[in-house]
């Protein structure tokens, strides 16, 4: 089984879910800078979906993932947690502690990207 792959197919398949939910279930029981931050969280959900996807798609050539792979997949799946579902949170309840976690979701974002960039650098993934 390819976690990375798996967990991609699984959060694209919310993000539709929960982008539907946000444009026809919330459009007239938020404000519109609510309805803007949820928007939000879908978009940057599909952007780290597809790069866990690509994760997915590169471990596959591999009999074990090489470390800077795992990684990446790691911070992109804490990334959409952590951004997305805190933006998520963060424009239905109005609570703004949620959006004091959404930096930390960016930064796992941006983690992911850096242990990418190593993965693609490093040339022998096997050192990684």
């Amino acid at each position: 089984m390819n976690k990375f792959l798996t967990a991609g197919a699984l959060l694209g398949m919310l993000a539709v879910i929960v982008g539907a939910f946000g444009a026809h279930g919330l459009e007239n029981l938020l404000s519109e800078h609510a309805l803007q931050r949820f928007h939000t969280g879908v978009e940057y959900q599909f952007y780290h979906v597809a790069a866990l996807l690509v994760v997915g798609i590169l471990s596959t050539n591999h009999k074990q993932s090489p470390r800077s792979l795992r990684f990446s997949g790691i911070f992109f799946v804490s990334g959409i947690i952590l951004f997305s579902g805190s933006l998520y949170l963060y424009a239905i309840t109005g609570k703004t502690f949620f959006g004091i976690i959404t930096p930390i979701g960016g930064l796992c974002f941006i983690a992911g990207w850096i242990s990418l960039v190593f993965y693609g650098v490093k040339g022998s993934p096997d050192q990684v």
